[in-house]
């Protein structure tokens, strides 16, 4: 595979969605959680989906439960939990493993793409992210740390090229 379009997942309500539907667009791709310390992100997130999305932006989360059991739930409840927590609008995706044989082909794809730290490919924990461009190879990628408003200029940039 050599650019995200490539890939597929099942959304939050259970729909096959391809992802050469955002084909063009820039994407920032996020595993997220529910009961984690950067949780709040979500506020985050939503605000630069609402502030870019008419320039060809979208945030696809792709919540995991395999960093310290923090997402629980199944796909109704995160839908909800993001819904009413943090007002989410932007597009959610069934619950995936993200590292190890069973991670969703999409994540061996950006972390083969975009290795982190030392050159890991493995995702260190929640909230890691991957800026992907409007031809669907992946830009950057950013660490849990990395607060979503200080992401704004790099998408800024992505949407200039």
């Amino acid at each position: 595979m050599t650019t995200v379009y490539e890939f597929s997942a099942k959304t939050i309500d259970g729909k096959s969605r391809k992802l050469g539907d955002y084909k063009g667009k820039v994407l920032l791709v996020v595993n997220t959680a529910s009961q984690c310390g950067f949780t709040p992100q979500y506020k985050g997130l939503e605000t630069l989906y609402k502030q870019f999305k008419d320039r060809g932006f979208a945030v696809l989360g792709f919540p995991s439960n395999q960093f310290g059991q923090q997402e629980p739930g199944d796909d109704t409840e995160i839908a909800e939990f993001c819904e009413m927590n943090f007002g989410v609008t932007f597009p959610l995706f069934s619950k995936v493993d993200v590292n190890g044989d069973g991670a969703h082909p999409l994540f061996k794809y950006l972390t083969a793409a975009k290795p982190g730290m030392l050159g890991s490919e493995g995702i260190k924990w929640n909230f890691t992210k991957f800026l992907v461009g409007k031809d669907g190879k992946v830009i950057d990628r950013y660490a849990p740390t990395t607060k979503p408003e200080d992401l704004a200029k790099h998408i800024e940039k992505a949407l200039a090229a």
